[in-house]
């Protein structure tokens, strides 16, 4: 197993988590940090599921890669277990957001009452 090839697989995966957790419950408050406009958000989005797709089975190509290459002798400094760790945390961080998400409201029901309207109760 060649650990240096492995670990930049995992780097690839953990980018492709971390652009999934971005793209899927974040593109609201990154496309208002922009001030992107709403069809505009909804291409980012697109974009950011098709680069995540990509690059996710890239790093998962270069993985199985580096699990049947033969080792280099400089493998035996390489640590996998913190990035690892890293990615299994990434992969709890995405299912904990996606079931939080399953409870909240949906984005016009969490509009804020402008000034001079009343809430109906």
């Amino acid at each position: 197993m060649r650990k240096r090839t492995v670990k930049n697989g995992l780097r690839l995966v953990m980018a492709a988590l971390i652009m999934i957790i971005l793209a899927s419950f974040y593109h609201v408050q990154l496309a208002d940090l922009f001030s992107l406009s709403s069809a505009t958000e909804s291409r980012i989005y697109r974009l950011a599921m098709f680069w995540t797709a990509a690059i996710g089975g890239y790093g998962v190509v270069v993985m199985v890669f580096g699990f049947v290459l033969s080792p280099h002798k400089y493998d035996t400094r390489i640590r996998l277990l913190p990035i690892v760790v890293t990615v299994l945390a990434l992969i709890f961080l995405f299912f904990y957001l996606l079931s939080s998400s399953l409870e909240v409201p949906a984005r016009d029901e969490q509009r804020r009452v402008r000034p001079g309207e009343t809430i109906t109760i």
